[in-house]
C-alpha cells in the first residue's frame, strides 16, 4: 500500500472510531465492529459493520452515521458500507443436507425490486436442467416469494425428514425451496434485519438438496444485511445480475455490481430484461429504453449474456405455474435462456479455474 493510501486508509480508521458502538461505547474500530476496509486509489472506500443478530436493528443508523463520516473525507469519492448481522461461518452440511453436495451454487440477484429476477431466475433453472444438469432452485426473496406462484407449487408443502432437514418440491425437473412453501400465503411478510437473515440461513442450512450440479438462488432485491450475509455464507461459483434498461434499475445495478465486487464473488454476467416488444411484424419497441444494462456491463467490465424482451407467452406462463423453458422449448424466448445459461455456464468454467502452477526447475 502506498503512502497516499495508508494516509487515507488511516483518516477513515480515525473518523469511524469516532464513533460509538452502541453496545460496549467503544469507537467501532476498538470494539472490533469494522472489517473489510478498502481504501482505493481512485478514493473508493468499502467496509462491513458487523452487528449482534439478536439487536441488529441498532446499527442501521451507525452504519448511516458511518457513511456520512467517510464519505466527509478529503479525497475519499465514494463509500459502501454494509451492515450484516452474520459474523461467523456454519461448515455446509455433508450427509445430504445443506450444500455439502452441490457442484455449483450461482446468485441471482436484481439490486432492485420489479425487474422480473424471479421470473428470469425460475426460466434459467430450467434452462439449465434442460442443458442435462441435476438443477435445484432456493427461493430467498422473504419480503415477496415467487417460485409457489411461477412454478404451480403454491399450495403443496415440503415434507420433514426424520432428521429434521427439509425435503425440497420437485417441480418441472427442478428440485425447488422457498420461504413461500412454508408461511401462510395471505399472511404479510414482516420480517426485521436479523429475523430476515435467520430465515436465509435456515433455507440453506437445513434443505436436503442431495446431489446437484447446480443451485441457483433467487435472492431478494437489494444489498442489504441478508445479501451480504448471503455471498459471504455460501461459497458462490458466481453471481447473475438482471435489470431492465431504464436508468432507475440501473443505478441498483451499479450497487449490486458493487457489492458481490466487495465480497470477491465472480460476476457471471448482466441479463437485461424486458429489454423490448417485438410485434407481429417484427419492429421493435423499447418501451424501457434501449441497451442501458450492456452499457453499465461494459463500465462495470461484466460479461453481458444478453436480452430477454417483453413476450406475451412468457407473461402467461408465469401466471399458468408453467415455466416457459419447461412447457414450450422451442418458444424463441425459451432458447434465449438457453443460450444465456450455456454462457454463464462457460463463464462459470472459465473464472472458476485454478491458477496455474508455475514450476521452477
Amino acid at each position: 500500500m502506498n503512502n497516499r493510501l495508508a494516509d487515507l486508509t488511516e483518516r477513515v480508521k480515525a473518523r469511524l472510531n469516532a464513533i460509538k458502538d452502541p453496545i460496549s461505547g467503544k469507537g467501532l474500530f476498538t470494539a472490533g465492529r469494522v472489517t473489510g476496509l478498502d481504501a482505493r486509489a481512485d478514493g473508493k472506500v468499502s467496509f462491513t459493520i458487523e452487528a449482534p443478530r439478536d439487536v441488529a436493528d441498532l446499527y442501521a443508523p451507525v452504519r448511516d452515521r458511518a457513511e456520512e463520516a467517510a464519505r466527509g473525507i478529503d479525497g475519499v469519492t465514494a463509500v459502501i458500507a454494509v451492515l450484516t448481522a452474520e459474523t461467523t461461518a456454519k461448515a455446509p452440511a455433508q450427509n445430504g443436507g445443506g450444500v455439502g453436495r452441490v457442484k455449483q451454487i450461482i446468485a441471482v440477484a436484481s439490486a432492485k425490486g420489479g425487474v422480473g429476477k424471479s421470473t428470469v431466475a425460475v426460466n434459467l433453472a430450467c434452462a439449465f436442467a434442460s442443458l442435462g444438469m441435476k438443477t435445484g432452485l432456493l427461493d430467498l426473496d422473504v419480503y415477496g416469494p415467487s417460485a409457489p406462484t411461477l412454478l404451480g407449487t403454491g399450495a403443496k408443502k415440503p415434507r420433514m425428514r426424520d432428521d429434521k432437514m427439509l425435503e425440497p418440491l420437485a417441480a418441472h425437473g427442478l428440485k425447488t425451496m422457498s420461504i413461500g412453501y412454508l408461511v401462510d400465503p395471505g399472511s404479510p411478510m414482516i420480517w426485521r434485519g436479523a429475523m430476515a437473515t435467520s430465515a436465509v440461513r435456515q433455507m440453506i442450512d437445513e434443505v436436503a438438496w442431495g446431489d446437484l450440479d447446480v443451485l441457483l438462488l433467487d435472492l431478494p432485491p437489494g444489498t442489504g444485511d441478508v445479501q451480504v450475509s448471503l455471498v459471504q455464507r455460501v461459497p458462490l461459483a458466481g453471481a447473475l445480475i438482471v435489470s431492465t434498461p431504464q436508468e432507475m434499475a440501473l443505478a441498483d445495478v451499479r450497487r449490486g455490481l458493487a457489492m458481490f465486487e466487495k465480497t470477491r464473488a465472480p460476476i457471471l454476467g448482466v441479463i437485461e430484461n424486458m429489454a423490448y416488444f417485438e410485434t407481429p411484424d417484427g419492429k421493435r419497441t423499447h418501451i424501457f429504453g434501449e441497451g442501458g444494462a450492456r452499457r453499465v456491463a461494459a463500465e462495470a467490465g461484466a460479461p453481458f449474456l444478453g436480452e430477454i424482451p417483453i413476450d406475451i407467452a412468457l407473461r402467461e406462463s408465469c401466471d399458468a405455474g408453467a415455466p416457459l423453458v419447461a412447457t414450450q422449448p422451442e418458444h424463441p424466448v425459451s432458447k434465449r435462456f438457453r443460450e444465456i445459461a450455456t454462457t454463464a455456464q462457460a463463464n462459470v468454467a472459465r473464472m472458476n479455474k485454478p491458477a496455474p502452477t508455475i514450476r521452477v526447475k
